[in-house]
């Protein structure tokens, strides 16, 4: 099988010297790497060209229209049998191919997801960042592992697709933000078998810095509105429950607040604190633990917690502000709006 690798790109140059390098190590030979530059004002056309003499690699310029349509411009210049999706942050294991290829024999997935981890050279800060978004105890327990809520849907940081579900559907329908969930439900929709690879993981480097990683899982918040407007029935409970912990504890600060401000405040107040408190306190222990089992580094365990509240607090507020955007002020922008 031959395969073509799909990887959009925005002013990342040194992200896509490190993927293409990893992909170099490939144990498996048969593909071409199609590298398309999404509008850049940081071209890495002189990156690229130094990997010709060591992989079949293509490079195509395009203006600026956002990732998905990066991904369909490449899926059209593209010559394999099967067309897989990176993120430009990411590292390749040398196996990779070895296990979709093992995984598309033995199941006859039309369309796959892997996993992504963390490297042993990522700082601290994106080796926490990867155990939240891997994590059971935030939004990453819905992602990307065999226990995942409902139906599976490859996500583009990692995600394969055959030249017949880019042939049937057309690709990515929204430019940004969610585009890849929509696409995932409609190739489904559309009767091909879309499964999940776990051995097919790769590295993935995300944010560098948790301010940059709360702009990004705020995005992902507002996109599980665009695509509840777009398919209602693919809102979950579990979707709305980072929302639901902002509230909650928004509402336990300000009645910690208010009980310490005010004297003579009735007992039950007193009460709804204790539990109250003792719930979040418990729930970050019970994360912490877990962080320090996972990666085995009381640093970066800290540091998870801290990941954990910012994932939570920016996936929920996204949630809640698309929400009364969207639903209640019918203010419809659905992954064609300004870049985010």
């Amino acid at each position: 099988m031959f395969f073509s690798i799909i990887i959009p790109l925005y002013n990342r140059p040194q992200e896509i010297d490190e993927l293409l390098d990893s992909l170099t190590r490939l144990q498996y030979r048969s593909f071409e790497v199609i590298v398309v530059e999404d509008g850049s004002s940081i071209s890495s056309k002189d990156i690229v060209n130094r990997y010709k003499d060591r992989l079949a690699i293509r490079y195509f310029e395009k203006r600026n229209e956002g990732q998905g349509f990066a991904r369909n411009y490449g899926f059209s210049k593209a010559k394999g049998d099967f067309f897989i999706v990176f993120d430009s942050d990411i590292l390749v294991p040398d196996t990779y191919l070895n296990h979709v290829l093992d995984a598309l024999e033995k199941k006859q997935w039309d369309a796959f997801g892997g996993p992504d981890a963390a490297h042993a050279s990522f700082t601290d800060v994106q080796k926490a960042i990867s155990y939240s978004m891997t994590s059971p105890f935030t939004t990453g327990g819905i992602r990307g592992n065999k226990k995942h809520v409902g139906q599976f849907h490859p996500r583009s940081f990692n995600m394969g697709i055959s030249r017949q579900v880019y042939e049937k559907t057309n690709g990515f329908r929204l430019s940004r933000r969610s585009e890849d969930i929509e696409f995932s439900i409609r190739m489904i929709g559309a009767g091909f078998r879309v499964g999940l690879i776990p051995e097919a993981f790769v590295y993935h480097k995300r944010r560098a810095t948790f301010a940059q990683f709360f702009k990004q899982t705020h995005a992902f918040g507002k996109g599980r509105i665009d695509i509840f407007m777009l398919f209602p029935g693919e809102l979950k409970t579990v979707h709305a429950l980072p929302a639901v912990f902002v509230v909650g504890v928004i509402a336990l600060f300000a009645l910690n607040l208010f009980v310490f401000l005010h004297a003579g405040r009735p007992q039950i107040w007193i009460a709804l604190i204790w539990i109250g408190n003792g719930f979040l306190g418990l729930y970050t222990v019970l994360l912490f633990l877990h962080a320090l089992i996972k990666t085995r580094d009381l640093k970066v365990a800290l540091l998870g917690v801290l990941a954990a509240y910012v994932q939570l607090f920016a996936y929920g507020t996204g949630f809640i502000r698309q929400y009364v955007s969207a639903v209640l002020l019918k203010n419809r922008c659905v992954g064609r709006c300004k870049k985010e």
